[in-house]
């Protein structure tokens, strides 16, 4: 059976992509086709905040694009030598606080050391950082998306602990989404299974996905990588078939098998 998973595939020099990968072990066809687009944005202002952790309690990353910011940052030679000499020593005795798997391991690529990554998702991970700062103690910086929910930012408000948001990104349709979209469905037909990885994603997508799979859209299991994700779908009016228990590969692949199980048994 044939899963379309509407993600960006992973970086081809880190192997075949995980999700392909584990879908495979329970005998489904994954296929990927790029979603999203992203433009990055206030890059000096990023790296000016980052030139003074003096000034700050620690870092929030609730998205992989954020840590991509600041690796283009550090692309330039005299920023990554100032990283290197001294500022990545002084970050890295104050917590960086992560989102998920994938966030956490992009923090461990630029020396940093990731807490709360298995939090799943931006309450949770809200709740572990009110757990272990005190109110009133210095802001903590949050570079982040510029459709970036409130549920954390809200959180850390009420409790007391200070957070300063800065969007170093906004995130667009994939300019050729539709184009991959038709030609997927042209070639593979209606998948047995579509999945969701961001409320963005549901917004591209939906319209072009019911348009291509007609009458026989009733038949397709929709999943969700994500309660967000899942809620995002279900305001839209799919039927989500299931959520990952986390947003790994193995959850996803083991909730896809199960909801195609259950339907063809």
């Amino acid at each position: 059976m044939k899963v379309l998973l509407l993600k960006d595939p992973k970086d081809k020099d880190s192997g075949p992509d995980p999700y392909i990968k584990e879908l495979g072990l329970y005998n489904l066809e994954a296929t990927l086709i790029p979603v999203l687009s992203f433009e990055f944005l206030s890059l000096e202002s990023l790296f000016e905040k980052l030139s003074h952790p003096e000034c700050y309690g620690g870092l929030v990353f609730t998205s992989p694009r954020a840590l991509e910011a600041i690796k283009i940052c550090l692309k330039e030679t005299n920023k990554r030598e100032a990283w290197s000499k001294s500022l990545k020593q002084m970050w890295i005795m104050k917590p960086t606080y992560v989102v998920g798997k994938a966030t956490a391991s992009l923090v461990e690529e630029i020396g940093l050391t990731p807490q709360g990554e298995k939090s799943g998702n931006a309450e949770k991970l809200a709740e572990y950082i009110c757990s272990r700062e005190k109110p009133n103690s210095s802001a903590l910086l949050f570079p982040c998306g510029a459709l970036k929910r409130e549920v954390l930012p809200t959180v850390l408000r009420e409790k007391g602990v200070p957070l300063e948001s800065l969007t170093v990104y906004q995130t667009t349709q994939h300019p050729d989404l539709q184009e991959s979209l038709s030609s997927y469905f042209s070639q593979q037909g209606v998948p047995a299974s579509v999945v969701f990885f961001s409320p963005s994603g549901v917004r591209f997508c939906l319209q072009h996905i019911q348009r291509l799979s007609g009458d026989v859209i009733n038949h397709v299991k929709f999943a969700a990588i994500g309660p967000t994700t899942a809620e995002a779908m279900e305001a839209a009016g799919i039927p989500v078939s299931c959520t990952a228990g986390n947003p790994t590969p193995q959850d996803l692949a083991l909730g896809i098998h199960r909801a195609l199980c259950s339907h063809s048994c």
